[in-house]
């Protein structure tokens, strides 16, 4: 056949051979790859609320800063549990069917990775915080304030949910600052990012070394001898993201760690069950969520010894053993979480 005779043959040529390899290299492993790709056993649905928050997580461009993959490497170890597989994102589906399927990986990493971050923030009140001004409870943070996913009002209606901003953060026309229905959704969306356990066959770990004594143990000896974790490092990473690097909290969110009498009580019973078990009893502040499933004895203790013994508190050491013992003697009566 002669090509250079005929332009509507070689035409058909092109148009034909272009679309034959694309089926072949791109849309047929594309489609294979997405009906063999179940979601996790363990992972739930996506809700409405849910899908609508990813879609305003998207419009507002938060995969600019933010990434949504841990990585096999150890640094990675602070944003999740494990690294990242392909099924963590088989429910990130197309949005229409003349939209592509978003892409939430990101590819740069200015602000934390979310991949867990409903473990790690578990509650409402430090999300509204932090998107109505991130610098209400990130000091230093540069990531943009939303403000336009909430409401300033003169008076809170009922059904109405109002976020409790420190002053100096809130409504520069001193007025009331309640959540949009776009607010509650993305937060719901954040919430939602949690990482799923793996079944065995699909097991995968980061780089091989004991992380836990590489980031969180010193030479700092306990009195019997014994190496003590780091309550600082184990601090930083589980508590100072509300209650702040100074343990002076956030007014009306959450509560001061410097000079709280439940901190400085010689009896510790008090606030190792805080830790453990979580908090929301006291309607000044927003709930504390419980750590006792992700923080093991020897960490609670590490952690809440360095809480009485810093910003001028002076109480005395918790062992694991105190923490262990309240642990399996179960969460309080009249205790809610």
């Amino acid at each position: 056949m002669n090509f250079h005779n005929s332009l509507t043959t070689l035409m058909i040529a092109i148009v034909s051979g272009f679309v034959t390899l694309s089926l072949l290299i791109a849309v047929w492993p594309a489609y294979k790859v997405q009906q063999n790709n179940p979601a996790l056993p363990d992972a739930p649905a996506m809700t409405d609320a849910e899908l609508r928050g990813r879609a305003i997580y998207i419009a507002e461009g938060c995969q600019a800063c933010h990434t949504q993959q841990v990585r096999s490497n150890i640094i990675d170890q602070a944003w999740g549990e494990r690294p990242s597989v392909p099924a963590d994102y088989a429910q990130n589906t197309r949005m229409g069917v003349f939209q592509n399927t978003a892409s939430v990986l990101g590819s740069e990493r200015t602000g934390p990775d979310l991949s867990n971050v409903g473990v790690r923030q578990p509650g409402d009140t430090w999300h509204y915080l932090h998107l109505y001004n991130p610098r209400s409870v990130v000091k230093h943070s540069i990531m943009p304030a939303y403000p336009w996913l909430f409401e300033e009002v003169d008076e809170v209606l009922t059904g109405q949910k109002e976020v409790f901003m420190s002053k100096g953060f809130g409504s520069k026309n001193g007025k009331h600052v309640i959540t949009t229905s776009r607010a509650e959704d993305l937060v719901s969306y954040l919430k939602s990012l949690k990482q799923q356990a793996l079944p065995e066959y699909m097991e995968v770990t980061f780089e091989a070394y004991d992380w836990q004594k590489t980031s969180t143990q010193t030479t700092a000896k306990s009195t019997s001898g014994e190496l003590k974790l780091n309550g600082k490092k184990l601090y930083a990473a589980n508590c100072q993201v509300c209650h702040q690097p100074g343990g002076t909290g956030v007014a009306n969110a959450f509560p001061p760690l410097k000079g709280s009498g439940i901190v400085n009580n010689p009896d510790p019973t008090q606030i190792i069950s805080i830790v453990l078990f979580g908090f929301d009893r006291d309607n000044a502040y927003g709930a504390m969520q419980p750590f006792g499933e992700k923080l093991s004895d020897e960490e609670i203790a590490a952690i809440i010894s360095f809480e009485r013994a810093q910003w001028q508190n002076s109480a005395g050491e918790v062992s694991p053993q105190q923490v262990k013992e309240i642990r399996q003697r179960g969460m309080p009566e009249n205790w809610t979480r």
